[in-house]
């Protein structure tokens, strides 16, 4: 789950990170007032989407006085920002962060990461802040820095001292930067964070170390255990149809394609979209029921792909562990009757109770399409939706 940069600042500083005063906005009014309060003769005023790249498309803005503000939230709120990481779809603006100027004088990098290959917290931290860390990466790998962080003693004083010295921070300094990245990393362990990244990370002319942004995710699967965090979700910059999947404990994500998938377990949906792949198809979603889907799920299922305009054809890949294969095809067929389903739908079972699974599909007497394999379903369901849109099988 995303937090717009305002709600990451403000979690931060509750854990004694430093980050400038600041104030959110939803109206010209509110930004005004913000400013005032401020009471700074630089005052910024941030766009608050969940997309980076907002100071390039012009989504930060320099004001001076709390009429500039106004006149910047008007411009700003309700215009669509596209970004590089947006698409050209775009944006809309709702709310504004209204923040202090600070007088920078170097920009550094900060982030934390689960490093999957050691199964623990990697600090990576740059001289080069302000930039993507991919850039970086690429133009200049040497002046990258990180650290494994063993689970046992968490992040020590002596590896934050190391990592300051590593990318250049004042010597003076030293100690305040230890600090924000022992606080960086108690946030991220706390609050199960799956990314905390600071970039850019500021010295200032006055000797204060802190965060001009700021990125926080965190995992999903952990937001049970965190209701403060969950209250900060912003559904206005999600995906409608991710939202209705959440609802069911569907993990669901838009694609560009027109072949709707709909298995159980994230390794086999992925196989499953590359098998597609394979047999020149498009992929209209990524669609994970689980491992302990009823017949409501699997009706919610596909009401869900069937949502999108652009699926032209249902492919169902499901292996029967824990799932058992009869309770899938009983709501398959419910769900087959309850959305008048007008696409092609192809079907492959395997596992617990199979053989009375496909009996079910069987005896159903709808339009459905077996297969015995992974690459027997996808080379049907592409040949069906390509003879369905009057091309060549």
């Amino acid at each position: 789950m995303n937090i717009h940069e305002y709600q990451g600042k403000q979690l931060l500083n509750q854990y004694g990170v430093a980050v400038p005063r600041g104030f959110v906005a939803f109206t010209p009014d509110e930004a005004a007032e913000a400013a005032k309060k401020l009471g700074s003769k630089i005052l910024v005023v941030k766009a608050q989407i969940h997309a980076g790249g907002r100071g390039k498309a012009g989504g930060v803005k320099i004001a001076q006085s709390p009429e500039q503000v106004r006149a910047i939230a008007d411009e700003l709120l309700g215009r669509v920002l596209v970004t590089h990481q947006t698409g050209p779809e775009g944006k809309e603006i709702g709310r504004l962060w209204i923040e202090e100027g600070s007088e920078i004088d170097k920009e550094y990098y900060l982030g934390m990461v689960l490093d999957r290959n050691t199964s623990k917290v990697s600090v990576i931290a740059s001289s080069e802040g302000g930039m993507e860390i991919e850039e970086v990466a690429a133009k200049s790998p040497e002046k990258i820095f990180h650290v494994t962080v063993d689970p046992l003693t968490g992040l020590t004083a002596f590896q934050a001292r190391q990592i300051a010295f590593a990318i250049h921070i004042p010597h003076l300094l030293i100690n305040k930067a230890v600090k924000f990245m022992l606080g960086l990393y108690q946030v991220f362990v706390e609050k199960d964070c799956s990314i905390a990244e600071i970039n850019p990370l500021v010295v200032t002319k006055g000797g204060d170390v802190l965060a001009l942004d700021a990125k926080l995710n965190f995992d999903d699967n952990a937001l049970y255990r965190h209701k403060d965090v969950t209250a900060l979700r912003d559904l206005a910059e999600e995906d409608e149809k991710e939202i209705e999947a959440s609802k069911y404990g569907l993990n669901y994500i838009a694609l560009d394609g027109n072949i709707g998938c709909m298995v159980n377990g994230a390794g086999l949906a992925m196989a499953t979209m590359d098998i597609i792949k394979s047999y020149h198809g498009d992929p209209a979603n990524f669609l994970d029921v689980g491992g302990g889907a009823s017949k409501e799920k699997v009706e919610a299922a596909f009401r869900l792909i069937l949502s999108d305009a652009n699926v032209k054809g249902i492919l169902v890949n499901i292996f029967g562990g824990i799932m058992k294969c009869d309770v899938i095809a009983e709501g398959i067929v419910a769900a087959t009757k309850s959305v008048s389903l007008h696409v092609p739908l192809v079907v492959r079972l395997e596992g617990t109770n199979v053989a009375r699974g496909r009996e079910i599909l069987r005896q159903s007497g709808l339009a459905i399409t077996p297969a015995n394999s992974m690459a027997d379903a996808a080379e049907k369901i592409v040949t069906l939706v390509k003879q369905a849109a009057g091309g060549v099988a």
